[in-house]
């Protein structure tokens, strides 16, 4: 059995499925792949994707990041505060993790990440 999947897809709840939809279609301009009765799913890149459904979202939000990696974290975070999304970090160099990142939330409470590794993945 190979160590390898084909594709990854993370599901987060909603409560309001037309402005979740807004934010990661518009906002973020991730394509739509599968609309569903109540749950979308978005492309992030070649073999990932994030689904999103509509259902009673989970108070605790604490153990989730979704983290976005690219080499251009500054013209996300450029293009994103000029859509009007708040930042809880703005982009800062780790030296314990040797990334480059910035935090903001979607419009769920989800903690979201764009990130660049210094150290480039094997």
């Amino acid at each position: 059995m190979a160590n390898q999947f084909d594709q990854q897809v993370t599901f987060i709840y909603t409560s309001n499925l037309l402005e979740t939809s807004r934010f990661y279609e518009e906002v973020l301009g991730l394509e739509l792949v599968l609309e569903q009765s109540n749950c979308r799913i978005v492309k992030v890149c070649e073999n990932a994707y994030l689904g999103y459904c509509e259902r009673c979202v989970p108070e605790d939000k604490r153990g989730v990041i979704l983290t976005f990696v690219t080499d251009n974290v500054d013209e996300w975070y450029d293009k994103l505060l000029n859509s009007g999304v708040q930042f809880e970090k703005s982009p800062a160099y780790h030296p314990d993790y040797n990334i480059y990142h910035c935090f903001f939330r979607d419009p769920n409470g989800y903690l979201l990440e764009i990130q660049r590794f210094l150290t480039p993945l094997s």
